[in-house]
C-alpha cells in the first residue's frame, strides 16, 4: 500500500534525513517557495495550492506511488494534517513534525506558551476577534492577509474605545515574529495603537498579552444588586434564569439582545457561553452606559453594544442564531419579521411579556414566520428573614424554534 509522507519545515533548508526519504516518492507537493529547496529532486513537483486540486491529484496519484508533502513547521498543528487525515485516513498517512511557528515564535518572544489560547484566524470569518482575545490573559494566533496583526490591532483598540476601556488598551501588548527562519526574520514589540499603524509580512505570529480583570469563580447567578443598571430597571434574577433555558445557547454563534436595558441578559449569556458573540442593542444613552459597565466589570468583551432602535439597528450585524427580545417600543412585528428571516435551522427567539399586548402578540407572529412556538408565564414571590412577602408581576416567555427541516 502506497502512503502520503507529510514532512514538517522549519528551517530553509531541507535536513539530510527529509531528501532520502524524498527518493522513496514520485510525487512531490510543496508551496513554491518550499519547491526551491528541492533542485535536482528527480520527482514530479506539484503545487500544494489550491489544496482542493491537490487533494484530486492525490487521489489520482496514490494508487501508484509513494507521494510526499512539504509543509511549514507541525503539519498537524492547524496546519494540513487535519484535512490530509480526513481525505485518506491514519493508515495511509505518515508525519514527520518539526517545530511549530508558535514555539519557535514563543522562544524569540521569551515567553511560555503552555499557558496560552491559540488562535487560527487563516481563512476563517471571526465575526468579533477582539472578544476572542480580550477574554484570555495571553493569545497567540495565525493571521493572514484579512486578519494582519496592524488589523487585528486596529480592532482590539476600537472596541476598546467604544466601551470606553481607556486603561486596558493602554496597557495590552503585542508582539509579531515575521519570516521566521528567513533572511528576513524580525521581531516586533509594541502597544495597540502603535501595532496599528505598522505593516506586516503576509508570514507571521502574534501575540497579545493582556491582564483580565479578576473576575468571580461562577458562571450563571448574578443578582439585580451584581449588575449596573438605572431605576430598578433590569430583569429579575428567576426570570433571567427561565429566559437563558428558553433560549438553549449554542457555544458559538451571534446572539441578538434587542431592547437589552442594563445587559443582564447578555452578561449572563457571555459569561456562560465565551465564544457567542453577543450584540446588545439599546437606544436608551444611559442604558448603554450601564451596558459599557457591566462589560467591562465582568470582562464579557464579546458583548458589543449597540445605540440604536430596532429594528433599523440590526441591518448592519450578523444573522442571529439566538435572538431575545426583551423591549420593542411598539415594534413587535417588525423586530420578529427581521429576526426570523435570518434564522437559521434550530434558532430560536425569545420573547419576555408583560403587557397583555406583547402577551397575546408574540405567539401568533412568530407563527406567521413558520416557527414552533410554546409559552410559559412565570411568576416570583420572595420572603425576606422575617417572612415578609413580596410579589412581583407574572412575565411570560413566548419561544419560537424553527425546527430543524425533515429528511
Amino acid at each position: 500500500m502506497h502512503k502520503i509522507f507529510v514532512f514538517g519545515l522549519s528551517e530553509s533548508v531541507l535536513p539530510s534525513q527529509i531528501l532520502q526519504q524524498l527518493t522513496l516518492c514520485r510525487h512531490i507537493f510543496a508551496t513554491p517557495r518550499m519547491q526551491t529547496l528541492l533542485n535536482g529532486h528527480s520527482g514530479h513537483l506539484h503545487n500544494i495550492s489550491p489544496l482542493q486540486k491537490a487533494v484530486d491529484t492525490m487521489h489520482t496519484l496514490l494508487p501508484s506511488s509513494n507521494i510526499a508533502v512539504l509543509a511549514s513547521g507541525d503539519p498537524l498543528f492547524f496546519g494540513i494534517g487535519k484535512r490530509l487525515l480526513n481525505e485518506f485516513g491514519q493508515q495511509r498517512l505518515f508525519f514527520s513534525p518539526a517545530l511549530s511557528s508558535i514555539q519557535r515564535a514563543a522562544a524569540l518572544f521569551r515567553v511560555p506558551w503552555d499557558d496560552a489560547t491559540i488562535l487560527s484566524l487563516h481563512g476563517r470569518n471571526c465575526s468579533h476577534i477582539p472578544g476572542r482575545i480580550l477574554q484570555q490573559d495571553k493569545s497567540f494566533l495565525f493571521t493572514d492577509k484579512t486578519h494582519s496583526p496592524d488589523r487585528i490591532s486596529r480592532q482590539i483598540k476600537d472596541y476598546l474605545q467604544h466601551i470606553e476601556e481607556h486603561d486596558r488598551l493602554a496597557a495590552i501588548r503585542v508582539s509579531v515574529a515575521e519570516n521566521i527562519g528567513t533572511e528576513d526574520e524580525r521581531i516586533y514589540k509594541g502597544s495597540l495603537t502603535e501595532t496599528a499603524e505598522q505593516r506586516f509580512s503576509p508570514l507571521n505570529v502574534m501575540l497579545v498579552e493582556n491582564i483580565r480583570p479578576s473576575n468571580i469563580a461562577y458562571r450563571l447567578g448574578l443578582s439585580e444588586e451584581d449588575i449596573q443598571h438605572s431605576r430598578g430597571l433590569i430583569t429579575k434574577n428567576e426570570i433571567r434564569a427561565a429566559t437563558l433555558h428558553h433560549l438553549r445557547l449554542p457555544e458559538t454563534g451571534v446572539f441578538w439582545d434587542i431592547g437589552a436595558g442594563s445587559g443582564s441578559i447578555s452578561i449572563e449569556s457571555a459569561r456562560l457561553n465565551p465564544n457567542l458573540t453577543l450584540y446588545a442593542i439599546e437606544h436608551r444613552p444611559e442604558e448603554i452606559l450601564n451596558i459599557k459597565e457591566n462589560v467591562r466589570r465582568y470582562g464579557c468583551y464579546n458583548i458589543i453594544p449597540v445605540h440604536g432602535l430596532a429594528p433599523e439597528s440590526l441591518a448592519p450585524l450578523p444573522a442571529p442564531d439566538r435572538v431575545f427580545v426583551g423591549g420593542s417600543k411598539g415594534r413587535l412585528a417588525e423586530i420578529i419579521a427581521a429576526a426570523a428571516s435570518l434564522l437559521p435551522e434550530d434558532g430560536r427567539i425569545v420573547v419576555n411579556g408583560l403587557t397583555p399586548e406583547t402577551i397575546n402578540k408574540a405567539p401568533g407572529l412568530l407563527r406567521q414566520h413558520g416557527l414552533a412556538v410554546t409559552t410559559a408565564t412565570i411568576g416570583v414571590s420572595r420572603c425576606d428573614e422575617f417572612g415578609e412577602e413580596t410579589q412581583y408581576n407574572p412575565i411570560t416567555i413566548t419561544t419560537g424554534h424553527k425546527e430543524c427541516a425533515r429528511t
